[in-house]
């Protein structure tokens, strides 16, 4: 006599699947059953001082004056920074086939965006440059981008006696 094909795992899953397609025949049995659903007021939801939903309506003797003017969607605003004119700094990165790149500042090690709009003569990724911060749509940028000079050091010749 042959053995059965049937193992043990193969009888498991199929008992689930039965299982599962059952459960969801009695689901969907429960949802035409509740179908009748309500009146618009069981279905409203409220929001309550706090930001809770509820589903009693807020009381008007609680309601506050807002005015339009005061409503931001966007970034807050800021208030002018007050920022040094120059800044000195090194260029982190730049990317001259897309025409932007990066400078850390020299006192703070923040980093600041550029474009090569922004830049006065020729730089590349490692030179010590000069710099102006101007506000843009997504943070402080860096205009006027040159390269640092140092001062000259004057030295007098030594007097001839």
């Amino acid at each position: 006599m042959a053995r059965s094909q049937e193992s043990f795992n193969k009888r498991e899953k199929e008992k689930n699947r039965v299982k599962k397609r059952l459960e969801k025949e009695q689901k969907k049995e429960e949802r035409r059953q509740n179908a009748s659903g309500g009146d618009f007021d069981s279905m409203i939801a409220w929001v309550d001082e706090y930001g809770n939903i509820t589903d009693t309506p807020p009381d008007p003797a609680k309601k506050e004056k807002i005015d339009v003017e005061d409503i931001e969607i966007s970034v807050p605003r800021r208030e002018d920074e007050v920022v040094e004119a120059v800044r000195k700094g090194k260029i982190d990165f730049f990317n001259t086939s897309k025409g932007f790149g990066f400078i850390r500042e020299q006192d703070t090690q923040e980093r600041y965006f550029f474009h090569i709009n922004g830049l006065l003569e020729d730089v590349s990724e490692g030179d010590k440059v000069t710099f102006e911060i101007e506000r843009g749509f997504k943070g402080l940028n860096a205009i006027k981008v040159q390269k640092f000079i140092k001062p000259a050091a004057t030295e007098e010749p030594p007097a001839k006696d």
